[in-house]
């Protein structure tokens, strides 16, 4: 068995989705291999990864019978195994690891016994698939975390922050603007509701006022609710001020307000 073998294995021990062959394979291979421990931890982390980030979702029967069918439609290998009375069947655990013949593993490859572990390799990715399906559509779940919006990533930080702090502002037609900062992050992020809607060649324009010097923070829209969750660029600093103005679509074009703030929250 060569090292990628063992990986797959590995994945599918750490899913208890092996059959009693593969497991005794995979101890074996563990025993006379103790440098590939790196991948039983690998898949141990993240099986529990998956498991402590994704809640539980029941998958649709579809996706399994659709699975299963893939599986059958493959070439299928003829067990070379006698069967076995189920009282003589060993307990692996308490035997421990059976012993490696690394010349026999040697002449295995490259013969049709070594083809047949890639059949059982697509077996264990296929059962793994199906666990992490069970676990609540895993890869769904963790694609969804990865593309989510940096502005809401960076309020949840905050939010999750020893000393986060937030501010509100009332605007005088009633838009309500919130500051939400920590300083341990130095990040910032500005959440707007009933915010006007500004026209095709404007757009609004963040600011931290530092020591009474407006330092540009990004633009940003509103959608038609006057709603946005806007990270301010730049790290945050205490007792900055944090300002909106309206600017030319695209910003200031030289890096200073070109009009009075239509709404400033303070952090100090």
């Amino acid at each position: 068995m060569n090292e990628r073998d063992f990986a797959d294995l590995a994945a599918g021990h750490a899913l208890n989705a092996l059959s009693e062959a593969d497991e005794r394979a995979y101890q074996e291979a563990l025993a006379g291999n103790p440098h590939w421990s790196s991948h039983v931890r690998d898949a141990i982390d993240a099986v529990a990864a998956i498991s402590e980030t994704v809640a539980p979702v029941e998958p649709p029967a579809s996706i399994r019978a659709s699975l299963l069918a893939r599986i059958t439609d493959l070439p299928q290998t003829a067990s070379t195994e006698p069967e076995r009375d189920p009282g003589d069947v060993e307990d692996y655990a308490a035997a421990g690891p059976a012993p490696v013949d690394r010349e026999i593993e040697a002449d295995a490859e490259g013969t049709p016994a070594a083809s047949a572990w890639g059949l059982r390799r697509w077996f264990t990715l296929a059962a793994s698939i199906v666990a992490v399906l069970v676990l609540g559509f895993g890869a769904v779940a963790i694609s969804q975390q990865l593309t989510r919006p940096a502005a809401v990533v960076a309020l949840e930080q905050i939010t999750t922050a020893p000393d986060a702090q937030s501010a509100t502002a009332t605007m005088p037609d009633g838009a309500v603007v919130t500051a939400h900062w920590s300083a341990s992050t130095g990040q910032s992020v500005l959440v707007t509701e009933g915010m006007p809607s500004l026209p095709d060649d404007q757009t609004y324009e963040l600011w931290f006022v530092r020591d009474d010097t407006p330092i540009a923070a990004g633009i940003f829209e509103t959608d038609a609710e006057g709603q946005a969750t806007a990270v301010l660029e730049g790290e945050f600093h205490s007792g900055d001020v944090i300002a909106v103005t309206v600017e030319p679509a695209g910003g200031s074009p030289d890096g200073t307000p070109s009009s009075a703030p239509v709404v400033t929250v303070a952090t100090a």
